[in-house]
């Protein structure tokens, strides 16, 4: 295996850096749009204990997003604050089941978001993400192992904390149970795509900037099994289709323009 230590070394093969780049923009886009959809829980959550810790995890996927934008300025992609607020959906790589808003309503105006879809989609997510990242921890594109390495101290208990939420609401009342295992079987029908590596797969898994995605799926559902009391009959599916190819819905477009709003206002300020 060829390693790249630094980002000139990267550059001086275009079909590497093109393989690494969208490897990039997944993992920064993943967290950017599930930390800004956990930011929209800020003061709702069920008790204020877990609005501090929801919050804190929040900030923490935020933090790790920028690890990665930072990798992609490295390569010379643009300035991460430019990468994170001004790229059009087309051109975003998170994974389209992510971008799903909370529930009903909006965080100004009368939020009627759903628990038990945050529970899932957290749980999910962080089990997939500590895969990827899993993946990548031995990369070899020296920098993206680096951080890899020094997520996972963070993200282990991230995944902890939704793993937890999981089981106690899956061991609750009947409401609690149908709540919980309607929001699994709609991820079933949508998150395919987040587990897939899109168009550069191969050239990911040739260079050896990551495992193989069907290893990464395989680790990915080997551990969801034995934590979901019931897995539904139905494969995996895609239903919206793939935001690995810049596929996406009207939820990530609401979700960006949010975000950008104070950016947007002075492009110039200094955070």
């Amino acid at each position: 295996m060829t390693i790249r230590e630094t980002a000139a070394d990267a550059k001086q093969d275009p079909s590497y850096l093109k393989a690494l780049t969208e490897l990039l923009y997944q993992l920064a886009d993943d967290d950017f749009i599930t930390s800004f959809r956990g930011s929209e829980w800020l003061g709702l959550a069920p008790h204020i204990e877990e609005d501090v810790a929801y919050s804190s995890i929040t900030q923490n996927t935020m933090g790790h997003a920028v690890l990665f934008y930072d990798l992609l300025e490295e390569l010379g992609a643009g300035k991460a604050d430019v990468l994170a607020h001004e790229r059009p959906p087309k051109e975003r790589r998170n994974g389209i089941y992510l971008e799903k808003k909370n529930g009903e309503g909006s965080y100004l105006e009368e939020p009627y978001y759903d628990w038990a879809l945050t529970v899932v989609r957290n749980y999910l997510y962080e089990t997939f993400k500590k895969t990827k990242l899993e993946a990548v921890a031995t990369s070899s594109y020296q920098p993206l192992a680096m951080v890899a390495q020094k997520v996972l101290m963070e993200q282990t208990y991230h995944l902890a904390h939704w793993k937890m939420w999981l089981k106690q609401l899956q061991g609750s009342n009947d409401d609690a149970r149908k709540r919980i295992q309607s929001r699994i079987k709609e991820a079933w029908n949508e998150f395919q795509d987040v587990l897939e590596l899109g168009s550069e797969s191969q050239s990911m898994e040739q260079f050896n900037l990551i495992t193989g995605e069907q290893i990464v799926k395989e680790r990915w559902l080997e551990d969801v099994t034995a934590t979901l009391n019931n897995i539904p009959d139905a494969p995996l599916d895609k239903r919206y289709g793939s935001g690995r190819n810049g596929e996406h819905t009207a939820d990530l477009e609401q979700a960006l323009g949010i975000l950008a709003e104070v950016y947007v206002s002075d492009k110039q300020a200094i955070w």
